[in-house]
């Protein structure tokens, strides 16, 4: 098992304290010490006021972020929680990620998704129905671009010739994030990971999203996906799949219990989970820095031994 944390700017209105330089710089430096294999950031370019009065969350530009990461950091993948990709022209996002992999030796992994806002799609004049389309499109030009000079295509909003664009990366692993069976349909087929959300039936209902609570619940999903990476001639080894438990609590907490998230990851392995998502408190900077030391030294550290 991996483990991955998202930096905690995951609130509105946003700790301030979160934003500077020493701050984030020690986020990374601590989560690189304490044994994370991996750091990320949400995607959130132009949320609406009224999503984040809701209980949504401000974020930084995850490409901007990742590359201070990893002038910072020698070891960590950066790993976006999660990119939406038809927010953007596919060939920008190609220029941003091997830029940010040639300059980090190679530790960039595209964790993305379709989104669900649809006010964020009006503002960034992209048409929300049209959002699997332009998925499917973009990893298509991502690979090739990546892959081939004079690339040529015809997209639904652009016509790319014959370009080439260096440096380029070595194969970027793409991980799909959603919950969806067309998710799951779209790693099997062409992706090297999956990210499924925790998703309880109130919140559900509001994103659009099947419901994922309980281990029974993701068990279900990843027969799913199995069957299809197996249609797929695929081998299932090849497929990382990145979630979380919540067995012992929070590791900021006293209460927490090492043992029981030990427990609970281990239940997680055994369905074909392969990277554990890690939450830590944002709402002081020594609470985060405390919460990734104490998950370090009573989880990772423990789980290597084990």
């Amino acid at each position: 098992m991996k483990f991955s944390v998202t930096y905690p700017l995951v609130h509105h209105p946003y700790n301030p304290e979160l934003l500077t330089k020493q701050s984030l710089t020690r986020f990374a430096q601590t989560a690189e010490n304490a044994g994370f294999d991996a750091m990320g950031f949400t995607d959130h370019p132009a949320p609406t006021h009224r999503w984040l009065s809701a209980g949504g969350h401000d974020a930084l530009d995850p490409f901007s972020a990742l590359a201070f990461v990893a002038a910072v950091t020698d070891r960590m993948l950066l790993i976006p929680n999660i990119v939406v990709l038809p927010y953007r022209n596919p060939f920008l996002v190609a220029k941003s990620i091997a830029t940010i992999d040639a300059l980090s030796g190679g530790r960039f992994v595209l964790a993305t998704g379709t989104g669900y806002l649809k006010g964020e799609y009006k503002a960034l004049g992209v048409d929300f129905d049209e959002r699997n389309e332009l998925f499917d499109e973009a990893i298509e030009v991502l690979r090739g671009v990546w892959e081939h000079d004079d690339f040529a295509y015809e997209g639904r909003n652009f016509l790319a010739y014959g370009q080439t664009a260096n440096p380029k990366p070595g194969r970027v692993p793409i991980w799909i994030g959603g919950n969806s069976r067309l998710s799951r349909r779209r790693v099997a087929a062409v992706a090297d990971g999956w990210v499924p959300f925790p998703a309880p039936r109130a919140l559900a209902s509001t994103t659009k999203t099947p419901p994922l609570e309980t281990p029974e619940d993701l068990a279900e999903m990843l027969d799913y996906l199995w069957r299809h990476v197996d249609d797929q001639g695929r081998d299932r080894s090849e497929i990382d799949v990145c979630f979380g438990s919540d067995a012992g609590g929070s590791p900021a907490s006293e209460t927490f219990d090492a043992g029981a998230q030990i427990e609970g990851l281990a239940s997680l392995n055994a369905l074909g989970v392969t990277w554990a998502s890690v939450t830590v408190p944002g709402d002081s900077i020594n609470r985060a820095l405390e919460a990734l030391q104490r998950y370090g030294t009573e989880v990772i550290a423990a789980a290597d031994t084990s």
